[in-house]
């Protein structure tokens, strides 16, 4: 006698009685923990076991960072365009704006953070590795004159992979932009805070990320010009577990601080306070 049962039923379709809703649960990078959303969310994207630091973007570094509702874009009509008429590379500028719902890899305007006025610049890995171009470079450099102008400091994130290679030289350039921008907010005595997330490499990390008068840094970030595979080959030698990461330039004294996620926005507040001499208090 054959009996049907619960026990001889077979799942409908492919589904699963273990089967979980997309979007409850994500998979740290580093330790492979699962992580319910809501939480590894209301950590700011911090896994809760190991520490791993994720990626953010623009817009929710922004939120973390300045005070809710004060800040206000800056050229955003500036875009790029295809000067070298690079291959493919019109198709991934519309790709990464669909992606990131970005007009380009750099957020740039003004902002409050604890009643302090700043100019403010984030990165978005999610853009094209968060490379800079013609844009990038001169968003960057029009962000660092508005501060120059109306004497504010001014504060950039980075995340990127360096520069753009499908604007060649033009991408090069602005290495050069970007420092002699970050020159003149040094001559005028205007503090200029840059804080490295994961990655800052290349050309970024060789021209703007390097000149800060005060650089903080994410734990764990991958910090450098070169990644350590091209460093062991380049020397010949096993370089350290460490090298090129933030822990490794805060060593070697390329970093003031590293900071959790949640301690920058209190160490920026801080900064402005020492560094401002009480001009803003009536804000």
């Amino acid at each position: 006698m054959v009996r049907s049962g619960w026990f001889s039923r077979k799942p409908n379709g492919n589904k699963s009685s273990t089967d979980i809703p997309a979007g409850i649960v994500t998979k740290c990078q580093r330790c492979n923990e699962i992580l319910f959303v809501r939480d590894f969310e209301r950590n700011s994207k911090v896994c809760t076991k190991c520490g791993f630091h994720h990626k953010l973007s623009a817009y929710e570094r922004l939120e973390i960072t300045v005070d809710e509702g004060s800040f206000q874009p800056l050229n955003e009509h500036i875009i790029s365009r295809d000067p070298l008429n690079f291959i493919e590379y019109p198709a991934k500028l519309e790709k990464a704006q669909t992606n990131t719902k970005l007009t380009e890899a750099i957020v740039t305007g003004t902002a409050f953070i604890d009643n302090k006025p700043v100019v403010i610049g984030v990165s978005d890995f999610g853009y094209m590795g968060g490379s800079m171009g013609s844009v990038v470079g001169e968003r960057i450099s029009r962000a660092m004159e508005y501060g120059l102008a109306h004497r504010l400091p001014v504060i950039l994130f980075t995340a990127s992979g360096g520069a753009r290679m499908q604007e060649g030289l033009l991408s090069l350039m602005q290495m050069a932009k970007t420092s002699a921008s970050a020159g003149k907010l040094r001559n005028e005595g205007i503090l200029y805070v840059c804080v490295l997330t994961d990655p800052t490499t290349g050309g970024v990390y060789a021209s703007y990320a390097c000149l800060g008068d005060v650089i903080l840094a994410e734990p764990g970030a991958v910090v450098g010009f070169a990644g350590r595979r091209v460093g062991n080959q380049d020397t010949g030698v096993n370089l350290p577990d460490n090298f090129q990461t933030s822990e490794f330039q805060a060593e070697h004294g390329m970093v003031d601080r590293i900071l959790q996620r949640k301690e920058i926005r209190p160490a920026l507040a801080l900064l402005l306070k020492l560094f401002d001499g009480g001009r803003h208090n009536d804000r």
